[in-house]
């Protein structure tokens, strides 16, 4: 709305830093940042009264023991952080732009899907045949369903765009290592494409789900996550950048990283709060949010394959599941790890859980640095 107030009162059409999506994307940053920051007090002292507080429950009675003192802390903390992305984005970001509609459409829903998750937990915990929240098919099943209206809007609307005689973009098949792709580029029909968002959306939001189980784990690793989308997707919505860094150049795309500055500045606001000893955690209704429009941002930027580098420790966390899971039925009862996801083991192995989530950070920064340096090796 800023943005807009802006341009209306730029009658003579001059060109103002303000209309450069990563100077609004720096601003969206800081917007965020203290809306949350600003807010945070009040919406913890809410979450108390409303009694939400979080009730540590784990299949391993050491686990529980180690974590036992999180009890009663106050969860649902993501409506905070969806607050702050959207007030940074409905000021800062053009809002005539289609894919910050289908951006915000993507929010509401997982938003809404996580929401109902966690007071579901909260408001049948301590109740005989009490119901853990949603069932694990129901997600998935919200999740695909989301996906697919996603998939064929950010398709149809890329085939909208295209001029004959234009690259298609839009449906391109991006390989983080070969600069070359574009010159024969791979691309994918409509089926595949619905196909690759499902996988992308459906995995990022549980990932990022699995990876919110200690003190500011999940709020730092997306934080960093977020910057480096902020620059790739200004990178990509930007014909001569994307033209020297051989990426797929979508138009209008650069507008997606004031909303990836707009998450960065919300969830480094949030972990104000997260860090240890945390105050309030995000609950399903953030992190299932956030992973969501990540995997979004990357599915409007042909960005899929790099997502699985920016967001290296979310990989390794739904890896460490789904081989424990396999492991475990193969063998009929024995385990890979102690206990997954992949953080839990390495707690009980001995780590002490700022060490766990102080590594794991450092370990996401070194997968936004080689992602990074991709960009210019291509």
């Amino acid at each position: 709305m800023l943005y807009h107030l802006l341009e209306h009162m730029n009658k003579e059409g001059l060109h103002y830093g303000y209309q450069n999506p990563l100077f609004r994307a720096t601003v969206a940053i800081l917007v965020a940042f203290f809306v949350v920051w600003g807010f945070g007090p009040v919406t913890i002292r809410a979450l108390v009264r409303k009694k939400c507080g979080d009730i540590p429950d784990f299949d391993h009675k050491a686990l529980n023991e180690l974590t036992q003192h999180k009890a009663n802390v106050p969860t649902m903390g993501g409506v905070l952080i969806l607050a702050g992305v959207a007030v940074a984005t409905l000021l800062l970001a053009d809002l005539t732009v289609f894919y910050i509609h289908l951006a915000g459409f993507c929010m509401i829903w997982l938003g809404a899907v996580g929401f109902m998750d966690d007071w579901f937990k909260l408001s049948n915990k301590g109740k005989e045949n009490s119901r853990d929240g949603l069932k694990f098919y129901e997600k998935i099943l919200f999740q695909i369903g989301l996906a697919l209206i996603l998939g064929y809007f950010i398709y149809q609307r890329g085939a909208a765009n295209i001029l004959e005689g234009q690259v298609e973009y839009y449906r391109v098949l991006s390989i983080p290592f070969f600069k070359d792709n574009l010159a024969d580029p791979m691309l994918l029909p409509l089926g595949v494409f619905i196909l690759v968002t499902i996988f992308v959306v459906t995995g990022t939001s549980n990932a990022v789900n699995l990876t919110d189980g200690m003190d500011g784990l999940a709020s730092g690793c997306l934080a960093l996550c977020c910057f480096v989308f902020m620059l790739l997707t200004y990178a990509v919505g930007d014909e001569r950048i994307a033209g020297y860094l051989q990426y797929s150049h979508v138009p209008q795309s650069d507008e997606l990283s004031v909303l990836c500055g707009a998450m960065l500045g919300a969830v480094l606001g949030f972990l104000w709060y997260n860090a240890a000893p945390a105050q309030v955690f995000m609950g399903d209704t953030g992190s299932l949010a956030l992973g969501g429009l990540i995997g979004y941002v990357a599915i409007v930027t042909r960005m899929e394959l790099m997502l699985l580098i920016v967001g290296g420790i979310f990989v390794v966390e739904a890896m460490s599941v789904i081989l424990q899971v396999g492991y475990f039925k193969l063998t009929k009862g024995k385990r890979l790890f102690l206990i997954a996801p992949i953080h839990h083991h390495f707690h009980l192995k001995g780590w002490k859980e700022t060490q766990v989530v102080v590594r794991f950070w450092l370990f996401s920064a070194i997968c936004a640095v080689v992602a990074l340096a991709i960009t210019k090796l291509r």
